[in-house]
């Protein structure tokens, strides 16, 4: 069977919390780390590369900010996979204290396509539970550093 479009990953959820506070989440480091990556060189800004670091995987990415909207889109360019993709986070007010988020992930290509949308699905919904939990708990559910505990690097 052959493909007839690229495929794409997409995550939604609803977050109980207002818009501003979890666009917040996903521009300000300082947050993001407690659900997602753990390191980074700043905060998003348009025009910016940032470096991401998931440290417990000795994992890493040069991140671009093609776009930001506050309050209603992010759109970066990032290594994800063998090629560079475009990730997209839309931000929908639902109501005054709830935000629906949307990350649709694009440009996958080669053989791998289908697996890499599959993977990057799995991935940003987990990112979306941990942000859930997080922002509307301060509970820090580790899921990332979980998923794949048998690639963790070892500590000295």
């Amino acid at each position: 069977m052959e493909i007839q479009r690229a495929p794409i990953a997409t995550a939604e959820m609803l977050i109980r919390k207002p818009v501003t506070r979890v666009f917040e989440a996903f521009i300000n480091p300082d947050i993001t780390t407690k659900f997602w990556f753990t390191k980074s060189s700043g905060p998003l800004e348009p025009g910016k590369q940032i470096h991401w670091e998931w440290e417990m995987y000795g994992a890493s990415t040069e991140v671009n900010v093609q776009a930001i909207e506050p309050n209603k889109r992010i759109l970066i360019e990032w290594s994800g996979y063998t090629l560079r993709t475009n990730v997209e986070w839309v931000f929908t007010p639902h109501g005054n204290n709830a935000t629906f988020v949307s990350i649709t992930e694009s440009g996958f290509g080669g053989d791998e396509a289908v697996n890499q949308a599959l993977d990057s699905t799995a991935g940003f919904t987990m990112v979306l539970a941990g942000l859930k939990a997080y922002v509307e708990h301060n509970i820090n559910l580790n899921l990332i550093a979980d998923r794949f505990p048998d690639a963790l690097v070892k500590q000295a």
